[in-house]
């Protein structure tokens, strides 16, 4: 092909002048085609809903007629039908849409925050008709030629008709929340029943069409070919798995040797489907450690920033003594992590883009733990450069059960450069072999192992920031309400990107997105939670379960033993709150004493009799928004009472996990065992497309411990809250995980806690490990870092000064509008 320069000698490629013309003709159409999009993009991102919908209407009324006039043929047949398709369910989802975009503004963090998950659920279905407004235009415009490929445009057309017919149930799934949900709620809170109900319901709507042709087309262009990438190597990886190779054979290469699915849009929509709806958290704790391949992670680390020191701790399991904050002269004993399998050591990643003072002491040398030829990256100085005084410790994502601080390091190393401080990365151990509260329980005790020996890490330790992206942004907020309830110091700031904050999966209208999510769907986030919460996971009666061997006997062995350890790590939540008890009566010098025990042993010597009567069960958010400090602070005592922790009635029904008296075998959803009141919220002659896949294999019951607020910071009492630092959120959009961040914001507010939200538009969950992938996750990734300077920038306040940090921070928060 001729060169972008034309600098090329003639014949230089061997072939003819008259071919090399003819591919320049085809680049150059190409070239036009694309700016033709692209121009065409702009304009409709200008029209209105209303518009865009007429438009649509009048276009596909047009090309059905003209294929109408076509003769017979099949072909077209059915681009006539499916304009006709395209027509009906467009008229169907405005009135709809122009409900939900009328009442969205209420659920608003503030007027400069337009973002929730209506907002998002409106926009989203706006994506598709604009994308079915560009092709019914190109197909009228191009439908005479003899180069229009009937085919290709006639399957892209009926994938996305698929997903506009199912963002339609979705939008009447959206009223139906609105109709029941407390007035600025954004999760649903009404009958269990019918919250089981809906999940019955919902979960059994088609999904593959939104894998296949449609993959991403809610997201930014550029991340629609990574999205690709991404979903063929899912489904190789998924054939892998079946074959028992997980763990034992599978390589980078392996991952792409299914050439099927990426010709077959189609084939590769149901077994993406089939597979998130059937595989086990084994499968996603293994694909999503893919990153930590020696090969992957090698090539990660050569594109990522250049730094001094990267250094992986082995912090070992010694008790430490760290000072009140109320008393310094006081201290409190931290014991060493102990949950479900005794005192371990806890690994850290070191990072820090220049050497500084102490990161090569003896002392810390002596905890580096060796990880083969890429284990330190200490280069040589004569000089080392002073001490930061800021130190930010960071948490890592994985949704509870998967990657390390490895698969975060690209990013962290650019932190460690533009912020000029050691980050300090957690490693904590995964569920399922270690389910809550162990993640905590390390999170927690390297914090406090930080702020105690920050000199080692580079730091003087005045400014300490805690982050942490998606699970690690849930572990960052209840990390501050565990030192806090000790009575230690908190960190000076918290920035969550794209946090879960509400582990007990109420339903949301951003958690309708899951339907289409292809990094986050519904069935994948239960069983993650799942693990974390230590329920038992699903049964092997399925022949793709028995198919995994060796896995499945490991998936039978660890349920049989979270069946054992649950009981004593519900008994061990008890000493938490308790802990806070005993600090809001100021009874400081005996609260020392018990804590040189294991909170474990704290928790199992506690009598029956001691624990309180009332639960956070019967607690709204609403409720526990409007509840004063002292009330909160006897919420917060009694939280994880005897009716929480203990059997559950049947009325407990929630979204994700099972109660501890619940059946041996899970119950699973069909489209048989619908209600009689399920097809109530659709209106007559509209039926959304239902999963051919067989029954969803996913509890529909919830886990008491999930109400708890160590795991559901969501659903802390006020009196928590309170105890936090400045509060800065990074959000998405267009992530299920939307609402957890807008309602948590909004509590915080309600309070008068600092606190700031930013929503990014377009880009997927999980955005920071796709920092370097495109301009537009650059800027999202360089927010946070944003959010994070501020933290390590302002000055230490009092009381006094309060008010004012508050307003400052709400001032520098200018959100990115949500287009509707």
């Amino acid at each position: 092909m001729e060169s972008a320069r034309g600098t090329r000698p003639a014949g230089a490629a061997g072939a003819p002048a008259s071919k090399r013309a003819k591919e320049g003709g085809r680049s150059r159409s190409r070239r036009l085609w694309r700016k033709g999009k692209a121009k065409a993009s702009q304009l409709i991102r200008g029209m209105d809903l209303h518009t865009i919908i007429q438009s649509l209407v009048t276009l596909a009324e047009d090309n059905m007629a003209f294929f109408s006039s076509q003769g017979p043929g099949e072909t077209a047949r059915r681009l006539s039908g499916v304009f006709a398709g395209v027509q009906e369910q467009a008229l169907g989802l405005e009135p709809a849409l122009v409900r939900l975009l009328g009442v969205a503004h209420l659920f608003d963090l503030d007027a400069e925050t337009p973002a929730n998950g209506y907002r998002s659920l409106v926009h989203t279905a706006r994506c598709c008709l604009a994308h079915l407004l560009h092709k019914s235009r190109y197909v009228a415009t191009n439908r005479r030629s003899i180069f229009f490929r009937a085919g290709h445009n006639l399957a892209e057309l009926e994938a996305y008709l698929a997903a506009l017919t199912q963002l339609r149930a979705l939008a009447y799934y959206a009223q139906r929340l609105l109709a029941t949900n407390q007035p600025g709620g954004l999760f649903f809170e009404g009958d269990e029943r019918l919250t089981a109900d809906f999940l019955r319901e919902y979960v059994t709507l088609h999904k593959g069409c939104f894998y296949g042709r449609c993959l991403g087309f809610q997201f930014t262009p550029a991340i629609r070919p990574f999205l690709q990438t991404i979903s063929i190597g899912l489904v190789s990886f998924g054939e892998h798995y079946k074959r028992n190779e997980t763990g034992l054979g599978v390589t980078a290469s392996s991952l792409f040797t299914s050439g099927r699915f990426a010709i077959d849009p189609e084939l590769r929509g149901a077994e993406f489907e089939r597979i998130i709806q059937n595989l086990d958290v084994h499968f996603w704790k293994a694909f999503w450690n893919i990153t930590e391949i020696e090969v992957l992670s090698s090539l990660a680390s050569m594109a990522s920033a250049t730094v001094r020191v990267s250094r992986l701790l082995s912090l070992p399991p010694e008790a430490l003594e760290m000072p009140l904050t109320a008393d310094p002269k006081l201290t409190v004993t931290i014991s060493p992590p102990v949950a479900h399998t005794g005192p371990g050591p806890v690994l850290v990643r070191l990072i820090s883009c220049d050497l500084r003072e102490g990161q090569d002491s003896e002392e810390l040398t002596k905890l580096v733990k060796s990880e083969g030829p890429r284990s330190l990256e200490l280069w040589p100085r004569p000089t080392q450069a002073p001490r930061s005084r800021c130190l930010v410790v960071h948490i890592h994502g994985g949704g509870f059960v998967a990657q390390t601080s490895k698969s975060h390091e690209p990013y962290l190393k650019s932190w460690a450069q533009e912020l000029g401080a050691p980050i300090l990365s957690i490693d904590y151990s995964l569920a399922p072999e270690a389910p809550f509260p162990r993640a905590l329980e390390e999170c927690f005790y390297a914090y406090c192992w930080a702020v105690k020996h920050c000199t080692l890490l580079g730091s003087t330790g005045e400014r300490i920031c805690l982050a942490g992206d998606s699970a690690g942004g849930n572990l960052c907020f209840t990390v501050s309400f565990r030192a806090a309830a000790y009575g230690v110091r908190v960190p000076d700031g918290i920035m969550a990107a794209y946090p879960a904050t509400m582990l007990q999966s109420a339903a949301s209208p951003s958690r309708l997105l899951s339907l289409m999510d292809p990094l986050l769907p519904l069935s994948v986030l239960s069983k993650c939670v799942s693990a974390y919460a230590g329920a038992e996971t699903e049964d092997l009666s399925d022949p793709d379960q028995k198919a995994l061997g060796m896995m499945g006997l490991m998936q039978r062995d660890t349920a049989l033993l979270f069946r054992d350890l649950r009981l004593g790590a519900s008994s061990w939540l008890n000493s938490f709150l308790e802990l806070s008890g005993h600090k809001s009566r100021k009874t400081s010098v005996p609260v020392a004493e018990p804590m040189r025990r294991s909170v474990s042993e704290a928790a199992l010597a506690q009598p029956e009799e001691q624990v309180g009567t009332e639960s956070l069960k019967s607690l709204t958010l609403q409720d526990l928004s409007l509840k004063g400090s002292s009330e909160a602070s006897e919420a917060a005592e009694l939280s994880l009472s005897a009716e929480t922790l203990g059997p559950s009635k049947p009325s407990d029904i929630n979204f994700l996990l099972r109660p501890e008296d619940a059946l041996e075998e899970d119950e699973l959803v069909s489209p048989m065992d619908l209600s009689h009141g399920a097809g109530a919220a659709f209106p007559e002659g509209f039926l959304p497309r239902r999963s051919s896949q067989g029954p969803t294999r996913m509890p529909l019951y919830s886990s008491p411990i999930v109400k708890n607020p160590f795991m559901s910071p969501l659903l802390a009492p006020d009196s928590m809250l309170q105890s936090l630092p400045p509060v800065h959120i990074v959000a998405c959009a267009l992530d299920p995980m939307l609402d957890d961040s807008v309602m948590f914001a909004r509590r915080l507010r309600a309070l008068e806690q600092p606190v700031t939200l930013r929503v990014v538009e377009d880009l997927p969950h999980g955005f920071l490990s796709l920092a370097q992938l495109c301009r537009e996750t650059r800027q999202a990734a360089a927010l946070c870092v944003e959010r994070i300077s501020l933290v390590l920038s302002v000055p230490s306040t009092t009381a006094s000064t309060k008010a004012t940090l508050r307003r400052s921070l709400e001032h520098a928060s200018v959100p990115s509008a949500q287009p509707t």
